[in-house]
């Protein structure tokens, strides 16, 4: 029997013994015994047990995970590259074209000069590039952005073609027509550009920014 146990039994059986009521030794003695000195030592049993019951037969607690809520987001306006590679540019000037080589002995020694003849060869006039500027995102480019961009280069005298809301061959050419002259080589409509044009607002850094 569990010290706890024999305890309550002696407690039990003293309190029995004071009141002259005859109480079982324990909960196996006898079936038949339902006094209630009997139900109060196996309530308190019980009580025990459970008390002192191992964490390992206890039931986990089952846990609900939390739900992660999503603040509010400023949407932010997508930032788009145009990328253009420019090849290089060569030309062709008079310059010198080795036609028999040296021979040199073992030793070093040259036997016989390297023979030259004029003869033309290229010459790096432009290296090669890579352009990378901001540009208006594919999106953006609407038939009618596209007319209000040949509206914008025709009325600077770029432009002398038909208003069609296509990026023809007429416009790209009058496109780089202005963008040269402002230092971008390029046919591709800049972001630049289009704030020039007044085709894009130009944001206020203050107003971001309050």
């Amino acid at each position: 029997m569990k010290p706890y146990l024999a305890l309550m039994t002696a407690l039990a059986l003293s309190a029995c013994a004071a009141t002259g009521t005859q109480s079982p030794v324990s909960r196996q003695d006898t079936g038949a015994e339902t006094t209630p000195d009997a139900l109060a030592i196996a309530a308190i049993e019980a009580s025990v047990d459970s008390a002192l019951k191992p964490l390992s037969e206890v039931a986990p607690v089952r846990l609900t995970p939390a739900q992660s809520v999503a603040g509010p987001t400023s949407a932010q306006p997508r930032i788009c590259w145009a990328h253009e590679e420019t090849p290089a540019v060569y030309e062709q000037v008079m310059g010198e074209v080795q036609v028999v080589q040296a021979e040199i002995a073992p030793d070093g020694t040259v036997l016989r000069a390297p023979i030259y003849r004029k003869a033309p060869v290229p010459r790096v006039v432009r290296p090669r590039a890579e352009l990378s500027f901001e540009a208006p995102c594919p999106e953006q480019l609407t038939p009618e952005f596209i007319s209000s961009l040949q509206r914008a280069l025709a009325a600077r005298g770029y432009f002398g073609g038909n208003v069609t809301g296509r990026l023809d061959a007429p416009t790209a050419a009058a496109l780089r027509r202005y963008q040269e002259e402002r230092g971008l080589k390029s046919a591709q409509l800049s972001l630049e550009t289009a704030r020039s044009l007044g085709l894009i607002a130009v944001s206020d850094p203050k107003a971001t920014a309050g």
